[in-house]
């Protein structure tokens, strides 16, 4: 089966988190946010969470979450809960910023029929 690409309309946002992260932090770091995700994961309209290392600078870490929409993230972000929850991996940062995205194209790989 050949694979193809498939670029698609998409609605979902993206946040990202660009964090900085003192390497005797690191292993309390991704602590903190296995046991974020592990909780996001049941939270309507997420989507996916990854969190990613530089290859340049291994202090520097992003965060990238999705969900279906602004509004299903506006209302994880607002609601009750939501600064406890980030409370410690917040805590082990020295630097941090968000930003937010809509996605307006999404290419994939998908399987070709014969």
């Amino acid at each position: 089966m050949k694979e193809t690409a498939a670029t698609v309309a998409s609605d979902h946002l993206r946040v990202m988190f660009f964090l900085t992260v003192e390497a005797e932090a690191q292993a309390r770091f991704l602590a903190a946010y296995d046991r974020i995700c592990a909780d996001v994961a049941d939270v309507p309209g997420h989507l996916m969470d990854q969190v990613c290392q530089s290859v340049d600078d291994p202090r520097e870490w992003v965060i990238t979450s999705e969900w279906r929409s602004a509004e299903d993230f506006a209302a994880w972000e607002s609601g009750e809960g939501h600064r406890e929850l980030a409370m410690p991996l917040v805590a082990e940062t020295t630097n941090r910023r968000s930003v937010r995205f809509l996605v307006r194209r999404e290419t994939r790989q998908k399987a070709e029929t014969r």
